[in-house]
């Protein structure tokens, strides 16, 4: 087995782009991410565009589809939503702009080689291909902890007769469901809506008390007589407390309390997709679960389970929705935990190939026999010129002027208009009230912590800093371990090359021990395993022991004293495979004429019943189509950067090829 060292790639070497990048998506791929009008009483419900590294782009106010089972409102959460939901900004303006300023911004971005990430496995001479030309050229589907994998082969509602009808969700208008919602969050100055039964049948009014009770909890109705008219009058039972519990008794206790349901979307990363699912059904995110975050610039196929929607709800929401399917709906008693899944199931399309058949096949036989350098990927690091492993370390160090500095502060490159003004008013004034008033679109990770720094104040950056949901905050330090874990494997194998020394770590279940001299020739280098700096881990007896402790002393941090002050930020650490094998991997290479044709079908192409593609014997382009699996926490896009021999940085990308990324 032969390591060898990353180098500087040719401009002849072609392009690649990586996952979380929208803005490089052709334009009628774009276009086809508006959401339809269908659930919208408003025309202002543009896509809001938060940026790197929140993730928390969620839709404008919704009104055709409102708050029902699960719903968990309090009086401060409705303020907070109140002045949260701005009007968005249109998606379709902002496209032309991105695609203009991206390779600008990307010029400041990190390369690999920021990040620890230098060296391969395998001896095969690299080629080009683009990654990621279209995002339907990755397909992510998951694998649950039985070994299934998921898929969307199936749009019908489990027949449940205690679930709510399809005249339940169609019999009130629009208009009538938006004053129906802003009676029932309070809204308004309205103590009651009156609307009328035009069919005057019991049947008639049976369905629309229901529907009001179901879709908007906390409402209570009546049926009046006013002027030779019947009105069903809907009002507050209980005032504010109602909206902080579901019903009660809407939920049948026959039923298990979590819907199940498999998740398609398109060029959207998962906490996306759960806002924007939230947002359209009028409950909380926290409502939802799941066993792992998946790639934006993908298709991805996975579970999702939710507390106490109906699958009917769920399945109202594929009328409504563009990018988005939902499917094979099943009721169970447990919601997902995050880190249940076995791991992915990979298809990847490689365009415009050079690599001869030969080229390819000695690196796909490599990728399934060696395998890969189980690196964390670049978007572990975020895509702008302020890394996030930066603001982690600020965080270890206690350095909070620092976090707030890092986060808020101008930067290099081209960002959108209203975070460029907003971060050039904090730097003028350091006043978060005003810096925030620049901001349209408060659910980034800038609008947040501005939020708490104003109701916090400057002297508790601590407490402003916690407004900023945990997984974010965590997110800032992990990718500060995954910076150090990516230097001392680099550092691991340029002294000690692809094979197990002693001293190297290895599991026995979930512990950690040392390889002894006389063992050596029990192991591969597929069993050595390295720490990620914590409280609770050992590390290797060798060299690289004390490559760790310089590079912690080196940023003003304690290796033997890896626990903060604030316990939410104290790292215990854990163990990483050095080297991956990918299971299950296929591949072929095909020819073909048209860039902008799809090269496989989805799941919603073989749902509608679209015939597979027919390849030519001979075309214009190659392409290279992988099958892998991988575990949880595994990267692809490193995997593919060991069959093409690529630095697979935006950065990098970018500079090889601009004109293609415009």
């Amino acid at each position: 087995m032969e390591m060898t060292e990353m180098t500087s790639v040719s401009l002849k070497r072609g392009s690649l782009a990586v996952e979380d990048n929208d803005s490089v998506a052709p334009a009628e791929e774009a276009k086809r991410q508006k959401v339809s009008e269908c659930c919208l009483t408003t025309g202002r419900a543009g896509l809001e565009n938060a940026s790197p590294p929140s993730g928390e782009n969620v839709l404008g106010p919704p009104g055709a589809v409102s708050a029902g089972e699960g719903t968990e409102n309090s009086d401060a959460r409705l303020e907070e939503e109140e002045e949260e939901e701005e009007d968005g900004l249109s998606e379709e303006g902002d496209e032309e702009e991105e695609a203009e300023s991206f390779a600008d911004m990307m010029k400041h971005g990190l390369t690999e080689l920021d990040v620890g990430i230098t060296k391969f496995v395998s001896s095969h001479q690299g080629f080009s291909g683009i990654l990621k030309e279209r995002y339907s050229d990755f397909v992510v589907h998951e694998i649950g902890k039985d070994g299934r994998v998921s898929h969307l082969d199936d749009l019908s509602v489990p027949v449940d007769e205690e679930a709510p009808s399809e005249d339940m969700l169609t019999v009130l208008t629009a208009e009538e469901k938006q004053r129906l919602e802003e009676l029932q969050l309070f809204k308004n100055k309205e103590t009651s809506v009156a609307i009328e039964v035009i069919e005057d049948t019991k049947e008639k009014r049976t369905i629309i008390h229901q529907a009001i009770k179901s879709l908007f909890p906390g409402l209570e109705t009546k049926t009046e007589d006013r002027e030779g008219k019947k009105y069903i009058v809907a009002y507050h039972a209980a005032g504010r407390k109602a909206l902080a519990n579901p019903r009660k008794h809407s939920w049948p206790k026959s039923r298990g309390s979590y819907c199940h349901f498999v998740l398609y979307k398109e060029n959207k990363d998962t906490m996306d997709a759960i806002n924007v699912l939230s947002k359209y059904l009028r409950v909380k995110p926290n409502i939802f679960s799941y066993m792992g975050t998946k790639d934006k610039r993908a298709i991805t196929v996975q579970e999702i389970a939710v507390l106490k929607i109906t699958a009917q709800r769920l399945a109202h929401l594929n009328k409504c929705l563009m990018n988005f399917k939902l499917g094979n709906f099943s009721y169970q008693k447990n919601p997902l935990k995050l880190g249940e899944l076995q791991g992915n199931q990979f298809t990847v399309v490689l365009r415009n190939i050079t690599g001869t058949d030969a080229q390819v096949q000695q690196a796909m036989n490599s990728l399934k026999e060696i395998g890969f350098i189980n690196y964390y990927g670049m978007q572990r690091f975020g895509t702008t010129a302020v890394p996030t492993y930066q603001v982690g370390r600020a965080i270890l160090q206690n350095s909070w002027a620092e976090v707030m500095d890092l986060i808020l502060k101008p930067r290099s490159g081209a960002e959108k208009g209203y975070l460029v003004k907003c971060r050039e008013e904090w730097a003028r004034t350091r006043d978060p009230a005003a810096a925030l008033r620049k901001l349209p679109v408060r659910r980034c990770v800038e609008g947040q912590l501005l939020r708490g720094l104003s109701k916090y104040g400057m002297k508790n950056m601590v407490s402003a800093f916690g407004i900023i949901p945990r997984n974010n905050r965590l997110m800032y330090i992990h990718s500060y371990q995954s910076y150090v874990w990516n230097n001392m494997v680099s550092k691991r194998i340029e002294e000690y090359g692809l094979k197990p020394v002693p001293g190297d770590l290895v599991l026995r279940g979930a512990t950690a021990t040392y390889i002894e001299e006389e063992d050596v020739d029990n192991y591969s280098i597929h069993d050595v395993v390295m720490p990620l700096p914590g409280f609770d881990v050992i590390y290797p007896k060798h060299k690289i022991s004390e490559a760790y402790r310089e590079m912690l002393t080196a940023d003003n941090l304690d290796i033997d004293n890896m626990r903060h002050k604030i316990r939410d930020y104290s790292l215990s650490g854990a163990y990483r495979k050095v080297v991956i094998r990918p299971q299950n991997v296929s591949w072929e290479v095909v020819a073909y004429d048209d860039p902008k044709i799809p090269l496989f079908n989805t799941d919603v192409d073989n749902l509608e019943g679209k015939p597979p593609p027919v390849f030519a014997s001979e075309g214009k382009y190659r392409a290279l189509k992988m099958d892998f699996a991988l575990p949880p926490s595994t990267y692809a896009t490193m995997a593919i950067r060991e069959v093409l021999k690529m630095d697979t940085s935006i950065k990098n990308q970018t500079q090889l090829n601009t004109a293609w990324l415009r």
